[in-house]
């Protein structure tokens, strides 16, 4: 799974292992928070199972939800290399278990592996040319194609069909794609008008053919 952490692509077998070899698995019950905004936190985490919300404070004090994540995805990556406060809070939807990796551990291997430091530069420097071209890609983007990228890219494939199940308010989804709740109910409205969604039991169920503009 370390593979799939952009900081790492480009470390070898051996030292991927050495990573491996210092994670300690932690679960967690649903609805902890295991990380918060603002505080200070020096490890990674990599989920094993389970479910997690990315959320910030808004000025009104309201939760602001920015993104979803499921096994295999990760988050607290950067800590390993910066200390700096968590920008923001990450809480469980359902139980869950991390495998986590201490910025210590990750010190002491690197230590032993004078090669690493050089392999993890290119890693950032990766991550930084991707998020730039993100950023791109959002201010050409209409909010139409923000609402669709942003429900596929919280879908989950089951039985053959893309559902997006999390339980998210459609001022949610205008929190996460910059838009007025207003805008995202038009927009849904049409999409399921189309047949490019399909609303059941407050699950969105999407047609494969959903695109990213009008």
């Amino acid at each position: 799974m370390l593979k799939n952490i952009p900081l790492f692509t480009y470390l070898t077998e051996p030292d991927l292992a050495a990573l491996s070899g210092e994670a300690v698995n932690k679960s967690f019950p649903k609805n902890t928070v295991i990380i918060n905004e603002g505080e200070k936190s020096d490890s990674l985490y990599v989920i094993l199972s389970g479910r997690v919300k990315v959320m910030m404070s808004g000025p009104d004090g309201r939760e602001i939800i920015l993104t979803m994540l499921g096994a295999g995805e990760f988050f607290g990556e950067l800590s390993l290399v910066d200390s700096q406060p968590r920008s923001a809070t990450v809480a469980t939807m359902e139980p869950s278990q991390f495998s986590v990796i201490s910025k210590g551990d990750f010190k002491r291997v690197m230590a032993k592996s004078p090669q690493m430091a050089d392999h993890v530069m290119m890693g950032l420097a990766q991550r930084l040319r991707e998020a730039d071209k993100k950023i791109s890609s959002l201010a050409l983007m209409d909010v139409y194609g923000r609402v669709a990228r942003t429900l596929l890219q919280l879908a989950v494939k089951r039985e053959g069909v893309l559902v997006v199940s999390d339980k998210l308010s459609q001022q949610d989804i205008a929190n996460m794609v910059g838009a007025s709740r207003e805008m995202v109910n038009r927009i849904l409205k049409e999409l399921e008008g189309s047949g490019y969604i399909k609303v059941e039991s407050k699950n969105i169920i999407i047609n494969d053919q959903l695109p990213l503009s009008l």
